[in-house]
């Protein structure tokens, strides 16, 4: 019997979404990042902003792929009303994990899927993070690492930094950056999953 799914875009070039899609059974047709202007609009909560993200992904890559599932996602970390975007940038780093280090936060991941008929469905998971006191010689060593770099909140939770979480509320895979409770829902209302 002929596969009659529609086919299914990943907007993102993030290699850890494309394995935890992996994870649902399915492989993504084609994958086509959406390059976006991801700069805060002023005032701008964590959480809308990364639905807002993740929807305009969705929306830039449907255009260019008619007939086609698109899912778009983004995941942010935030310190109370503070986003702690992806960063690049060794000091900026040192001052998120410091920030972090002994408290909690929050991980926001919304995912948004555009089915065939160009119809938008949204999900958003958001997970509690608490981090271990860190001391100087561990941010160090961190970041001498290089594991940081393009993180949002400058930590991957499924690398290194897992070893000073203390406590987890919440979706691990939406922490790694797809949460897929959220994502099986989607992809099964877009006829990709049954």
């Amino acid at each position: 019997m002929a596969d009659t799914r529609p086919r299914l875009i990943l907007a993102s070039s993030s290699p850890r979404r494309r394995e935890l899609i992996g994870r649902l059974g399915i492989e993504p047709d084609a994958i086509d990042p959406a390059d976006i202007d991801e700069t805060e609009r002023k005032g701008e909560l964590p959480l809308a902003y990364a639905k807002r993200i993740a929807a305009e992904k969705a929306a830039l890559v449907a255009a260019r792929h008619e007939g086609a599932v698109v899912l778009g996602a983004d995941t942010v970390v935030a310190a109370g009303r503070r986003l702690l975007h992806k960063t690049d940038d060794e000091a900026e780093a040192r001052a998120f994990l410091k920030l972090l280090a002994g408290r909690r936060h929050r991980c926001h991941s919304a995912v948004t899927v555009i089915d065939a008929a160009g119809f938008a469905r949204h999900r958003i998971s958001s997970s509690i993070i608490a981090f271990k006191p860190l001391s100087d010689a561990e941010i160090d060593a961190y970041l001498a690492g290089g594991e940081w770099q393009g993180k949002a909140g400058a930590y991957a939770i499924q690398g290194y930094a897992e070893s000073w979480v203390r406590m987890l509320s919440g979706s691990y895979s939406g922490v790694m950056g797809l949460p897929l409770f959220e994502t099986r829902a989607l992809l099964t209302a877009a006829g990709i999953l049954g």
